[in-house]
């Protein structure tokens, strides 16, 4: 049988059409809004944290004090990372972080019991187990690539301290962690993005939540995706002084380059993620004597404010990428910062997606030859 196409507009890169619905988050691009489950961001970020808007898009609710009580438990037993994943890490610890990290959680769902379970109960607890461990995968490579042995896991902190604990090899103060737990949480969903999506499609040929995982990392290590903090922080080190900051944006525009950090494909406003990352950095620079980045960066969005009224507004990763700077994360760590918030509403789109599953497979529209005559090897000139 032959698909038909051809009274089907294209639209490409699938933009603006609705594949489905969702009930864990809104994204309203024209009045810069994002709500999780029905809660605003803006509470989630000042009042919230990352365990309880986890538990918040996998149940579908805010938890009692018990029920956080149990479940940040069960994230804390579950940090410990398989010594032959460890291994793996020392095999494949010159490749990028992106890269090592898509090879252990690839690797993880050969060590996971409930790994060919679909059921609810089961999907849970592998959630539970990719969101403890991804963290301390990210880690455990960057100790050992310094020449460290990687740090064992504090069940008793929060998995924001916890990382940092495992990065660094020292508890960090409550400011610092409640920075990465704030951005944690702003990073955690955002609708059907290009990493979610594939994710999700991946999903839908009932493929298990690891390999799901896995297409939504490789997804995101492109720098279409998850490379602007990084990016943002290289400009700032380039620009090197506030004041320079205008007239080599100027510059940049002048030449036709792409100014990281700013624009989004949905939001037309400012992105509602944004403020809150830049109080961080705000903060945090102040704080450790660097104020420098945050006055950068400033400098910078003053310089792209004319573009404000076309809708190039600045998004979450323009901030983000100081605040991780200022905390002694490397440069190339900041996409696997994305990842690290990003698991668990990648393990609530699979397992909304099983909810009333089918399979994800758009169409393309031929434009090629037809009716070529085979040319026999021996006769083709």
């Amino acid at each position: 049988m032959t698909e038909s196409t051809t009274a089907q507009p294209i639209a490409r890169g699938l933009k603006n059409v609705v594949v489905d619905k969702t009930t864990l988050s809104l994204i309203d691009g024209e009045a810069g809004r994002l709500v999780y489950r029905g809660y605003d961001i803006h509470d989630l970020a000042e009042q919230s944290t990352f365990e309880e808007v986890t538990y918040l898009l996998w149940y579908g609710h805010l938890p009692t004090t018990p029920q956080l009580e149990q479940f940040m438990a069960a994230l804390g037993d579950a940090r410990t990372i398989p010594d032959d994943i460890i291994q793996i890490i020392r095999l494949v610890g010159a490749a990028h972080p992106m890269d090592v990290l898509r090879t252990s959680v690839s690797a993880l769902a050969a060590f996971d019991p409930d790994v060919d379970d679909m059921s609810t109960e089961a999907n849970l607890r592998k959630a539970v187990r990719l969101t403890a461990q991804v963290p301390a995968i990210v880690a455990a490579h960057h100790r050992i690539r310094s020449g460290d042995e990687p740090v064992a896991p504090d069940p008793n902190l929060s998995l924001a301290a916890n990382f940092l604990y495992m990065l660094h090899g020292q508890r960090p103060d409550p400011q610092a962690a409640r920075a990465i737990d704030v951005d944690l949480i702003l990073h955690v969903e955002h609708g059907s993005n290009a990493s979610s999506f594939a994710a999700r499609v991946t999903a839908s040929t009932l493929a298990d939540m690891h390999a799901a995982i896995v297409s939504a990392i490789g997804t995101l290590k492109g720098p279409r995706h998850g490379g602007a903090a990084e990016a943002v922080m290289h400009l700032a080190q380039e620009i090197g002084e506030p004041e320079n900051a205008k007239a080599f944006i100027a510059r940049k525009r002048e030449q036709g380059e792409k100014i990281n950090g700013f624009g989004h494909r949905v939001y037309r406003v400012e992105d509602p993620r944004a403020r809150h990352m830049r109080d961080r950095a705000r903060e945090l620079g102040d704080k450790l004597g660097q104020p420098k980045w945050f006055r950068i960066l400033t400098a910078i969005h003053e310089a792209m404010a004319p573009l404000a009224g076309r809708g190039v507004n600045v998004n979450v990763d323009f901030y983000a990428g100081a605040v991780y700077y200022l905390l002694g994360i490397p440069e190339d760590i900041f996409v696997p910062m994305f990842a690290i918030g990003r698991i668990p509403g990648w393990a609530a789109q699979v397992m909304e997606q099983w909810q009333d599953n089918t399979l994800i497979r758009p169409l393309l529209e031929y434009e090629g030859p037809d009716n070529l005559e085979y040319v026999p090897i021996d006769q083709r000139i």
